[in-house]
């Protein structure tokens, strides 16, 4: 802060003295937060001195306005350098060439324009480019403005940023405290009001230029560096300066400088909220529903929203109140797990984590290690980032409940995909004495598993239809975390040996069909059929055909960042297992789809399964628009952030909410050139035999047709196409008896809770 900073006592800085105006510059830069700036001219002498603390500056949070004297002319250069003594003379620039500048400037000059373009880049500088009106003689502004948010110390200067003005001439700064007396208080309000109204362009004596291709040139030569890159090159060109300083003053403004930039690295180094500007409104008030539930709870949030980064919020937010962080995140695939360890180390800056899955067998010591320390009483920072297949298994059981257990009170448990922990098998594990638990899902309800779903919203004490917290996609795309879309379901027919056979399966059903519930006889030999009968529907092969059209409608040229989900063999249960696994049946269906693209269009391609190898490589192609598509199964359903998908194409059926959520939430993400997504999704027309008599048996093929509106109708009341959509399926429903708008009013309502 400004008031903590030992200023002249005279409140003059003069070249040589005991108080130097390079002193001036690092005490106000390293201690204020914004900074406004009149200058008359720049000069290679001006940006070494004025870089040191500027790194600091803007780490504070620092922003600045600046009004700048352009060198225009030969003659302007030289009227200045005509008055300076010629045995040291530095070089005087204009912003008409950056790129010559940029050959011209030392180390020195060289960060402070790093800076410079780290602040354009950033929005956190305005700058005003200015000459005198009618070109009568050159505005030598040497003036400033320092403020931290209380106070506010202004100053004029005689030295015009030049090699003279530091380190030769007997030149003079002069500063006033907006705090020290009225008197002080008058002037800094003055020189503010007369910046304010040159700054507004309200000045009448000088024109303004246009600096918009100035600022762009400017991060482009110099806007390559990070903060951390830039504090790190202040360190050094501090640390350089100082050893050939002997004025104590000044070597102690620098070594406190240095003080603070040790500071900035333990603070940058330590877990924290990774983006500018903090969570969003909806994150905080996440974190603040958790801890008013005593800590617990389910997040219902929709695909896309960052449940990672509200959950890991938390877990920040408690650090910051505990000083330590003890957490366990729960997965179901190893990919995923890979996906939060970016996430828990890279951005958000934990250190202490160990992968445990089926392969990373190396894990157990790690553990064991961090509950030998609980157990010694040591201090202990931790996150276990474990598959469900892995956290369920007698290996790591035994290693938690044996050495974690007297810490379990500061532990926290965060079960991404949380339906999962809701399986028979993962009900049986319930780390009951873990208190403080996050789960996160799209769609925390466990579809046919009423007993599960109970038993997993009775753990995080947190029930539907609000959940601890719920923010579901209409809000999110209200607010523009997801972007709006246009969604195109298509009915597909079955060939005429596609719809024998289904119907001939349909007859053997029949004779298991139970008259009282209405319901197939539970049966491995009608479970078979049932699976056979679900196989002809999902693997239609007018599909192909259909995807063409679609292909062909949208245009070839504009065909690109599109997921087309290929139907699918097998569904993974990931209690038991943390891969996806491909079989033959998988490895056929794609490559038909993915060999019947490229001989028609040659797309760029490549298959995305449960199995693909280099899987980052692809999607980072993906999103640089490498490739135009990708054929997905199963894989693309969880966990994948490519806001650059335009286009998502589902010929693979699923009535599993769960899984067309998440697909939808995979094209949604928010990106700034995508105004829209575009969905089309593929609806076998339900087979019903018009001579059927039997009462059942329509009602059985009614609520499979109802399974596919379930997901029609909630895809199509968030559609910019909204009518479009639900007056293409009124002639299907009525041939039923359903009313479509009765399904989208039901669907309506779940948004207005």
């Amino acid at each position: 802060m400004l008031k903590n900073v030992n200023w002249a006592e005279d409140r003059d800085y003069k070249t040589g003295s005991e108080d130097e105006p390079l002193q001036f510059y690092i005490d106000a830069l390293c201690n204020s937060n914004s900074f406004d700036l009149l200058l008359g001219y720049f000069s290679s002498s001006a940006l070494n001195v004025l870089s040191l603390g500027f790194a600091n500056f803007i780490h504070s949070g620092g922003k600045m306005r600046a009004v700048i004297n352009n060198v225009l002319s030969d003659e302007d250069k030289k009227a200045i350098e005509k008055g300076q003594n010629k045995d040291g003379i530095s070089t005087i620039y204009n912003f008409n060439n950056v790129r010559e500048l940029k050959a011209s400037l030392d180390e020195y000059g060289k960060h402070f324009f790093e800076c410079f373009a780290w602040l354009i880049a950033n929005d956190r500088i305005e700058i005003k480019i200015i000459k005198p009106k009618d070109g009568k003689g050159i505005s030598h502004y040497k003036s400033g403005v320092f403020s931290d948010g209380e106070n506010s110390v202004s100053y004029k200067s005689s030295c015009n940023f030049t090699y003279y003005g530091f380190v030769e001439n007997l030149e003079e700064l002069e500063c006033r405290l907006s705090w020290e007396d009225d008197s002080s208080q008058r002037s800094v309000n003055k020189q503010i009001k007369y910046f304010e109204r040159i700054f507004s362009g309200k000045s009448e004596n000088v024109d303004y230029l246009n600096i918009e291709d100035v600022k762009s040139t400017i991060i482009e030569e110099f806007g390559n560096k990070s903060l951390k890159e830039l504090l790190s090159k202040e360190d050094y060109l501090l640390s350089k300066r100082e050893s050939i300083f002997d004025n104590i003053k000044v070597k102690k403004s620098i070594n406190m400088a240095m003080e603070q930039m040790s500071e900035y690295e333990k603070i940058d180094n330590s877990p924290k909220f990774p983006f500018d500007g903090g969570p969003r409104e909806y994150q905080i008030k996440a974190y603040q529903n958790w801890v008013d539930n005593d800590r617990k709870g389910l997040f219902a949030m929709a695909t896309g929203t960052g449940k990672t980064i509200t959950s890991l919020n938390c877990i920040v937010e408690d650090y910051k109140i505990n000083k330590f962080y003890k957490f366990i995140v729960l997965v179901p695939t190893i990919s995923l797990a890979t996906q939060w360890e970016k996430e828990i180390t890279q951005k958000f800056k934990f250190e202490e984590v160990t992968i445990c899955s089926s392969l990373n067998n190396n894990w157990e010591e790690s553990v064991r290690n961090y509950g030998r320390n609980i157990r010694l009483g040591n201090d202990v920072n931790f996150c276990i980032l474990l598959t469900y297949a892995t956290f369920r298994g007698q290996r790591f059981q035994n290693i938690f409940n044996d050495l974690f257990k007297n810490e379990f009170k500061n532990i926290t448990i965060i079960a991404d995909e949380a339906h999962t922990l809701g399986s028979k098998n993962l009900l049986k594990v319930l780390p009951l004495g873990i208190e403080k638990r996050i789960g996160l899902s799209a769609t925390p309800e466990r579809q046919y598993d009423e007993i599960g779903e109970l038993e997993l919203c009775s753990f995080f004490n947190s029930y539907p239809p609000l959940y601890t917290f719920n923010y579901n996609m209409r809000k999110a795309i209200d607010d523009k975390v997801l972007c709006k879309y246009y969604y195109y379901p298509i009915i597909v027919d079955l060939e005429t040996d596609e719809l024998n056979e289904y119907r001939e399966i349909t007859n053997k059903l029949n004779k298991f069909l139970d008259p009282k519930t209405g319901k197939y006889k539970d049966d491995p030999y009608v479970n078979s059929l049932l699976i056979n009968r679900k196989n002809i529907i999902h693997k239609a092969r007018k599909k192909s055909k259909c995807l063409v059209n679609i292909i062909d409608d949208i245009g070839k040229d504009k065909f690109k960042y599109a997921f087309i989900y290929v139907p699918e063999g097998y569904e993974t249960n990931y209690d038991e297992n943390d891969l996806d696994r491909d079989d033959e049946d998988d490895d056929s269906i794609i490559n038909l789809y993915t060999n019947l693209l490229y001989d028609k269009y040659k797309f760029k391609l490549k298959k995305f399964t449960g199995e693909t190898k280099h899987r980052d490589e692809i999607l980072n192609q993906f999103s640089k628009g490498d490739l135009d598509a990708l054929l997905a199964m199963k894989c693309l359903d969880e966990g994948v952030d490519i806001p650059q998908t335009q286009f998502a194409i589902f010929c693979s059926s699923t009535g599993n909410p769960r899984q067309y959520i998440q697909r939808r939430g995979r094209v949604l993400r928010f990106h700034g050139k995508k105004e829209y997504a575009y969905i089309y999704d593929m609806i076998v027309k339900p087979i019903l035999d018009i001579t059927t008599t039997d009462s059942n048996q329509i009602k059985l093929e009614k609520n499979i047709l109802v399974s596919e509106l379930k997901r029609l109708v909630n895809f199509a009341v968030l559609a910019e196409n909204k009518l479009e959509c639900l007056k293409e399926l009124e002639d299907l429903c009525y041939s039923f008896g359903i009313d479509i708008y009765d399904l989208a009013n039901i669907e309506e309502e779940k948004y207005n809770l």
